[in-house]
């Protein structure tokens, strides 16, 4: 089949903005993981890139590569490239229905979508909505309170010390990653909080959640939009902040071993199965406590945590989508061989003389791309191996060779 890729940020949605090095990496990395996955199961394959993604080159694992300059230029270019294509796998944020939208135009083309419905996808990435939903289902979730950015500082304060108790997460009712999210002590830091939701989602409603001791993770899922089936649980590193630092995703490991997976797994089964509409891939965010496995979130797309899982998965993850949403078909064989583990790494910049060094890399999954206007760059890093202290080895020792090219020294 011929397959067309778009993942937003890395192929021209936001050409002719500044780019966050952080968020683009992680899109990046997903973007260049489907190219590969697809190409081996012998799909060819055709992507859309920024143009300030090439300008030195770029390691895109795939030779049909649609370059764009402008935002418009993107979406002439992505409804063109419809018209050749059999099917197409959207990678974009939930937020301000920019996924569900870019999903539904190349639908109303007629070509076959790989995601999740627009209207599933609607659906829970309104966490008000969703949280609405989950405790319908008897599943558990961390407390929470729907609030809005319009209320007093001062009412917001008394609601939460009436409900919940200090420290609590403040995060946007639609949002993606951790954009907007914080860690709140005490009410004098709840004026930052809402400002920072505020710069990362127009919608007026906010999300409060009792803050909870435990293991983040996540299930990655593959579901025909019946049946639902989890392949594996992964561990998440989260950088989580006050609200005047920026919360991060930095990376993860994989598979997480765990006495709660199979709760983990029983919870990302029902409420997938549960919403109408959701197929092919898609990740469920948990905390594990030491009892149990509470729902955070639900993501209707690929997730970063692919790009350690297409390493280590017996199967090949893009043709299992493919079967899932075109026939039905789950994968029989859907083990994991050892493990992965993979990281986001912050550097300064480096002098583009090192480029080539760093594209034959094998394990930089999304290389440091160098804008004129930014100081530090992002790069993402995978190592696999048959143990997982090997495999944490092998990746530090990528991260100090990345280093050291970055600084001339090899």
């Amino acid at each position: 089949m011929h397959i067309l890729l778009y993942e937003h940020i890395s192929s021209g949605g936001l050409a002719g903005e500044d780019l966050s090095a952080s968020v683009l990496c992680e899109g990046f990395a997903m973007l260049n993981t489907a190219a590969a996955d697809f190409q081996a199961a012998g799909h060819s394959v055709t992507a859309l890139v920024d143009s300030r993604l090439v300008a030195y080159g770029t390691p895109l694992k795939t030779k049909n590569v649609l370059v764009v300059s402008t935002k418009e230029a993107a979406k002439q270019t992505l409804l063109k490239a419809a018209n050749e294509a059999n099917a197409a796998l959207v990678i974009a944020p939930e937020s301000d229905k920019i996924l569900s939208s870019i999903v539904r135009q190349l639908e109303d083309a007629g070509l076959q979508s790989l995601n999740c419905s627009p209207a599933a996808i609607e659906k829970v990435a309104n966490k008000s909505i969703l949280k609405t939903y989950t405790e319908e289902l008897g599943l558990p979730i961390p407390e929470t309170l729907i609030l809005s950015t319009r209320d007093t500082p001062q009412k917001i304060a008394t609601t939460i010390k009436r409900n919940l108790q200090f420290p609590v997460v403040f995060k946007p009712s639609e949002g993606t990653s951790c954009s907007g999210l914080s860690i709140v002590n005490s009410s004098s830091q709840i004026v930052t909080a809402i400002n920072k939701i505020k710069k990362a989602s127009a919608n007026k409603h906010f999300i409060v959640q009792q803050f909870v001791e435990g293991v983040p993770a996540s299930v990655s899922v593959i579901s025909n939009g019946h049946q639902a089936l989890p392949i594996s649980l992964n561990r998440q590193s989260l950088i989580l902040e006050v609200p005047e630092g920026d919360s991060m995703y930095s990376g993860g490991e994989l598979p997480l071993e765990s006495d709660l997976k199979e709760k983990a797994y029983c919870a990302a089964k029902k409420i997938v199965e549960s919403i109408d509409g959701l197929k092919g891939y898609i990740g469920v965010d948990l905390i594990l406590t030491s009892n149990t496995a509470l729902i955070v979130d639900v993501n209707p797309r690929l997730t970063t945590s692919y790009v350690g899982l297409q390493k280590i998965a017996r199967f090949n993850i893009a043709q299992a989508i493919l079967d899932a949403v075109l026939n039905g078909d789950l994968p029989k064989n859907h083990t994991l061989a050892g493990y992965s583990c993979f990281s986001k790494i912050t550097l300064p910049k480096p002098h583009y003389s090192v480029l080539s060094k760093i594209f034959e890399m094998s394990s930089i999954v999304s290389p440091p791309f160098l804008f004129p206007e930014v100081e530090h760059v992002c790069a993402i890093l995978e190592a696999h191996e048959m143990t997982l202290l090997h495999a944490q080895r092998k990746l530090q020792e990528v991260k100090k060779q990345l280093i050291q090219i970055c600084q001339g020294d090899t």
